[in-house]
């Protein structure tokens, strides 16, 4: 076994934090026996601040943490400081967290740090703001609790069997004394009535064939096996009832009669019958259906299988208005800075009077003159509201209704951002919802210095496809950006440029990469037509040279609340940022001849 320096609480339940959250019992269960970095103030950026590994152990209280040091020379200074108290409190960082109300019910613990805890009176939770990226909407926290450690000695080892988790110990203790009344009920029974198939026989033929009679009850749903163990808790019944009145001719009312009949077989040969052709059938699921309609059960179709969401994670799928692939492209493409208020200053040099001269004996030396260019962003809020009724929330069991929720309010974020960095949301000027241009700057409208302009304008008998792929080349010639350029085009207009063909009627490009190379750009991502400006055919652009700011707290978010009012849980994700070109002649337009 591995020896600790120390242990301790990483976190420890229904301790409430100064933010109102509350961490419940098992809401980090699946860190159990698991091994995380040992960190010093939560400073993972720094290799050297990993001072060595923390061994997980979820218990009833919380779950605790055994540490233990590597050889580093910072871990072996944090060390001492540990054994002399001068450090004597953990705090988790987490992510992957799920909420109900204000409980934390669910999280993944990725690192265990040491803190002061002078620094960290009480416990409370602190956030860190979401970046924008393709993860889904999940919630991070570092946690803190102010607890104690405890100094482990030198020949002290972690013993796993010393610590078994006390609910799963408890369940075992319950399971195992309901099996033991289940077969002293089933062997008092076994001796009642000839025609009931001894448990013991039935057990011993499944294991020769490598089943085993619980084996076989496995295969029933649980309402098929609820209405299974009614059935033989009343033939059970039935039988006791039989031996204590011996000599009556008439028997117990068979549950599987509509009426009573003396012809009919006993509950114990049916579920006989059932269990000896549960091999032939396939599964006892199965032989229960085959024979229920000889022994007259009624609504039959209660036993039926119910209907199966195919769907992976049994969450509803989402009808979008367009495809989204392209989103994803410019969210991860643009350049993000930590601040929203950003400004960009030039000097023009493209005037004869920037230029260098000439000097002639005798004449006078003249100054340069040039043009100085500046301009200032400011951000915008962009944002989606949702709200649900508590008791639908409560009422959806097949899936985890406030993930699903909260993943189609990021992704439905992410397409309004993209859009408005692109091509504008798409709203008029005078629509109440529109996203502020002046904030998020469209590349597709930008300013002649940050964005050029090529009309494509196809020569007589040229071909629409041709006349782009000629407008995207000649463009370049003014092009100053980064250079790894992406072309944004219309769906249907990419389909028209594949199907391009020469005179002998064969496709001119293969595929997208030979058609993109013909453009001169990296790539081509084809955008619904329905996002594209009608003005134009689709940018180019090396989305490097776009920047995204966003200050602290003003990058994507997720709120929810309770309403006790109307029972109603609302969630709002948003986000405050600023947008735009940063280098001049850094994208290209290519427009639609005789419009804008």
């Amino acid at each position: 076994m591995e020896k600790y320096d120390f242990s301790g609480w990483a976190t420890r339940n229904d301790l409430k934090c100064s933010d109102g959250r509350i961490i419940r019992a098992n809401a980090f269960k699946g860190n159990d026996g698991k091994v995380v970095p040992l960190v010093y103030n939560h400073d993972h950026n720094d290799p050297e601040n990993v001072l060595g590994h923390a061994l997980l152990e979820n218990r009833a209280e919380g779950v605790y943490a055994y540490c233990s040091f590597n050889d580093s020379p910072r871990a072996q200074h944090v060390k001492a400081t540990v054994q002399h108290g001068d450090i004597c409190s953990l705090s988790i960082y987490a992510n992957q967290l799920k909420q109900m109300g204000s409980d934390v019910i669910h999280g993944a613990i990725r690192e265990v740090s040491l803190v002061l805890a002078g620094a960290n009176p009480g416990a409370f939770i602190d956030n860190p703001c979401f970046a924008h990226s393709d993860d889904p909407v999940e919630d991070e926290a570092t946690i803190y609790t102010g607890l104690p450690l405890e100094l482990m000695h030198s020949d002290e080892e972690y013993d796993e069997d010393e610590y078994e988790d006390d609910d799963e110990y408890e369940d075992d203790e319950v399971e195992d004394d309901y099996d033991d009344e289940y077969d002293e009920e089933y062997e008092e029974y076994d001796g009642s009535d000839d025609d009931v198939i001894e448990h013991a026989d039935t057990e011993e033929d499944d294991e020769e064939d490598g089943e085993t009679f619980e084996d076989v009850l496995d295969t029933l749903t649980d309402k098929q096996l609820a209405v299974v163990t009614t059935v033989i808790g009343m033939a059970v019944e039935n039988a006791k009832n039989n031996d204590s009145e011996e000599g009556e001719e008439e028997m117990k009312h068979n549950v599987f009669d509509t009426e009573y009949n003396d012809d009919t077989l006993m509950h114990s040969e049916f579920m006989a019958t059932v269990i000896n052709d549960a091999k032939s059938c396939g599964s006892m699921a199965e032989s229960f259906m085959k024979h229920s309609a000889d022994y007259g059960i009624e609504n039959i179709d209660w036993l039926q299988p119910e209907y199966k969401n195919i769907n992976g994670d049994g969450a509803p799928g989402f009808i979008k208005r367009n495809p989204d692939d392209w989103v994803q492209v410019v969210m991860n493409g643009v350049h993000h800075t930590p601040y929203a208020k950003v400004k960009m200053m030039f000097a023009d040099l493209r005037e004869d009077e920037a230029r260098a001269k000439g000097y002639i004996k005798g004449n006078l030396k003249k100054e340069e003159v040039f043009g100085l260019l500046k301009r200032q962003i400011g951000p915008t809020t962009i944002y989606k509201k949702q709200k649900f009724d508590r008791d639908d929330i409560v009422d959806i069991t097949d899936f985890d209704v406030i993930s699903w929720v909260k993943g189609e309010m990021r992704m439905m974020l992410d397409e309004e951002i993209a859009r408005a960095i692109v091509f504008g949301d798409g709203r008029t000027a005078l629509a109440e919802d529109k996203i502020n241009e002046a904030s998020i700057i469209p590349i597709w409208k930008d300013a002649d210095l940050y964005n050029i302009k090529y009309t494509v304008d196809p020569a007589q008998g040229e071909s629409l496809a041709h006349a782009i792929i000629n407008a995207a080349v000649k463009a370049q010639d003014d092009y100053e950006g980064s250079g790894n350029l992406t072309a944004f085009l219309k769906n249907g207009t990419v389909s028209t440029m594949l199907l391009e063909e020469d005179k002998d009627g064969h496709r001119i490009y293969k595929d997208m990469r030979e058609l993109a190379l013909a453009m001169g750009v990296d790539k081509i991502v084809k955008v619904p037509a329905s996002i594209v400006p009608s003005e134009i055919h689709g940018v180019i652009v090396d989305l490097k040279d776009y920047n995204i700011g966003a200050d602290k707290g003003g990058a994507i978010n997720m709120f929810d609340d309770f309403d006790i009012d109307y029972n109603q849980m609302k969630y709002l994700i948003e986000t405050r940022c600023s947008g735009a070109l940063t280098k001049p002649f850094s994208a290209i337009t290519l427009k639609v001849k005789g419009q804008g």
